[in-house]
């Protein structure tokens, strides 16, 4: 196990697959997944091939893959092999190896002291002679080990594979598997759940682990000291280290105004839990604040603390880092506190819609300290625990229910969901199953069916979970303390704040030449005119019918079923689809734009263009003690320009292309001349970014 002292293990957190729902473990599943991958690839690779056994003259560039080459030769004929004797000389060092089967001499006698008892265990040592002896010789200055010794008669039964596995030498633990035992040991398993949490990860029978019950039991006692050896040092490690991050943040906080920290003690005076932001960040959540996502994927073995970090999207589609919080625990009482943080380092702004894992504690604290938010579960946080609850259950059977359950998810209409979950369950015999309750009693907060009426901003897909957790994996190095680790966090949000400056200025191609595309291209970000395109696009495939009211049932040219109702109020130009697309992302779907295209529109009410998706929300800004002025006049000139600007440059590639580069330039310009003036003229302003109403 690598020192607590050189390595920092930024583990992902995962609720363990035996399925106790207070059972919560962390361990590196890629890790583990490719060392289980490797260990197989290599047993595999072994049976595949004939092995040619040694002979006196073989050659070896080392006695290490000599040993290596015999112990595979021995294990594929049934038995196993030790290092017997070494011999060693001033000149050459070690120059001779023997290496003899398991079974080779006899046990020496134990004796016995008066009143002693001592169990009388049979040996397994009978004299055998097989072995295989190596002398090391300098060739050119080049040593290599020569077989000179080699024999394979011996004077017992050889083991056949399904109990050679079980020799001492063969059962070995590898260090993946030992991280596992440990946490899991630590969490209060038994020995013997234990061994049945690795045999359910590894989707394999009982009793087929490469190591025995016993062994788990012999490796914990044995290194239950080093572990208290261990914990000692990583909680002296966790406090000197938490205290350099706690000095890191007051060093940034006095380096720039806007920086914003803050932190908790526990009853020993320790700090307990620390949370961070930037004033970009403070400042993008004004604008993009109003869907939030908290990721706690991640957990350090080193620091024992969960680390939770805070997304919002931008206008161009992109992950946005709000804020990151360390707790010492995944209690309430620390979720509560990392909830109440994030508002107040954002002004006291809730958020209309955040999203997050299963985690019943979070959830608990979500309800507690947002009560006007809305909570959705993200469907990338549920797929994973799906797999690992039903299929082994179902074995055979899961890949239908896999089909069922993605299709139950996509359902429009709530009642359609609640029937057929309702069979889905009878037809898998899953109605006392204590997961499948649960989601169920969750379907508020996870079926797109309930949560499509709650603004999302498009983040419940899978390419938003995606780049979320490409920017976590940016983080998380081989750090070797918290303040690194501070750094780096601080790093990767300035790398995104520069990504989202580069995406502001990309040309946009015209695909369908309706006015309506034209009018969009010269409002809407790249992103968000590519959504609103593209829904464009397929709108010409549907059709629509007038009905008595006024309102329009839009269905696709091919599909009898699934029609979507259009409710028109012209009076005010109201639009409302079925669907509920527009409430959810922001952009108006393919039914509603066909209504409109139906009645003749070449533009499209500007109550459908949301700010958060507009061009010059980048560029927005206000005062921060009272909301700018909108009848400014210099405001009311920079907001035209900028509006202009784009709309202009949007209509040629060589246009797009010009504004991106000179505006970079001349805005740093501007930038370098700002900053040369004097910081204080008596006349004190603080504008950040905001979105227009």
């Amino acid at each position: 196990m690598a020192s607590v002292a050189s390595k920092n293990m930024w583990l992902r957190r995962q609720q363990c697959p035996c399925g106790d729902w207070k059972c919560y473990v962390t361990y590196e599943g890629d890790a583990e997944e490719t060392s289980i991958v490797s260990q197989i690839v290599k047993t595999e690779s072994l049976q595949s091939q004939d092995m040619v056994a040694p002979y006196v003259g073989m050659v070896f560039k080392t006695d290490d893959d000599a040993f290596e080459y015999y112990g595979n030769f021995a294990r594929k004929n049934g038995f196993s092999i030790r290092k017997e004797r070494s011999r060693l000389s001033p000149q050459l060092g070690i120059y001779k190896r023997d290496f003899v089967c398991y079974r080779s001499g006899f046990a020496p006698a134990r004796k016995k002291l008066s009143g002693e008892h001592h169990r009388d265990r049979k040996s397994v040592r009978c004299g055998c002679d097989a072995k295989m002896y190596l002398s090391k010789e300098v060739i050119d200055g080049v040593s290599q080990w020569f077989v000179v010794q080699f024999s394979n008669v011996h004077n017992h039964e050889l083991l056949e594979d399904d109990q050679v596995r079980l020799l001492p030498a063969y059962r070995k633990i590898n260090e993946a598997d030992q991280e596992r035992i440990l946490l899991l040991s630590k969490a209060g398993f038994p020995i013997h759940r234990i061994v049945k949490v690795l045999e359910l990860e590894k989707g394999i029978q009982g009793g087929q682990l490469p190591f025995l019950e016993r062994d788990v039991r012999n490796f914990v006692q044995n290194r239950k000291k080093v572990v208290q050896e261990n914990d000692a040092l990583l909680n002296e490690k966790r406090e000197n280290d938490t205290m350099e991050l706690l000095e890191a943040c007051k060093a940034t906080k006095e380096a720039d105004q806007d920086f914003v920290y803050d932190f908790t003690v526990d009853q020993n005076d320790k700090v307990e839990n620390i949370a961070w932001s930037y004033g970009v960040a403070v400042n993008s959540y004004a604008l993009f604040g109003d869907v939030v996502y908290f990721d706690t994927t991640y957990r350090s073995i080193t620091y024992d603390m969960l680390f939770g970090a805070w997304f919002g999207i931008d206008n161009n589609g992109q992950p946005i880092f709000f804020g990151c919080v360390l707790l010492q625990d995944e209690t309430l009482r620390s979720f509560a506190w990392a909830i109440q943080t994030l508002i107040r380092f954002m002004k006291g702004r809730c958020p209309q819609t955040i999203l997050s894992d299963l985690d019943p504690r979070l959830r608990d604290a979500i309800t507690s300290e947002l009560p006007s938010t809305k909570h959705v579960t993200s469907i990338w946080n549920i797929l994973p625990k799906v797999s690992s609850w039903f299929s082994l259950q179902l074995g055979s059977q899961y890949a239908d229910f896999k089909s069922e359950f993605d299709a139950l998810y996509r359902l429009e209409s709530t009642e359609d969901f609640e029937l057929r979950w309702n069979q889905m369950v009878s037809i898998f015999g899953l109605g006392s199953d204590k997961h499948i309750t649960l989601l169920y009693s969750l379907r508020t907060s996870w079926v797109l069916s309930y949560v499509r009426v709650h603004f999302l901003a498009r983040m419940a897909t899978t390419a938003y979970s995606k780049s979320v957790d490409a920017f976590l994996k940016g983080i998380f190095g081989a750090q070797s303390c918290l303040r690194g680790f501070f750094e780096q966090v601080g790093i990767a949000a300035n790398l995104q704040n520069e990504r989202h400056q580069e995406m502001q200025c990309q040309y946009m191609h015209m695909k369908t030449c309706l006015p309506i595309e034209e009018h969009s291209r010269q409002i809407l970000t790249p992103f968000a005119f590519n959504a609103l395109q593209q829904e464009l696009i397929v709108s010409m495939q549907y059709a629509a019918s007038e009905m008595a009211n006024g309102s329009y049932l839009v269905r696709h040219f091919r599909k009898i079923d699934g029609e979507s109702l259009v409710i028109w109020i012209p009076e005010d130009e109201q639009i409302h689809c079925s669907c509920k697309e527009f409430e959810s992302s922001g952009i108006l779907c393919r039914h509603a734009l066909h209504v409109f295209i139906d009645k003749n529109y070449f533009q499209l009410p500007e109550k459908y263009f949301l700010s958060r998706w507009r061009r010059e929300s980048s560029l927005m800004f206000f005062d921060d003690h009272s909301v700018h002025d909108k009848d400014d006049e210099w405001f009311q000139e920079f907001q035209s320009l900028t509006e202009t600007l784009f709309a202009e440059s949007s209509i040629t590639k060589e246009r797009s292309d010009y504004i991106r580069r000179e505006l970079t330039k001349e805005l740093t310009r501007l930038l370098n001349e700002v900053r040369d003036m004097p910081e204080n003229d008596g006349a004190p302003m603080d504008f950040m970014l905001t979105p227009t109403d």
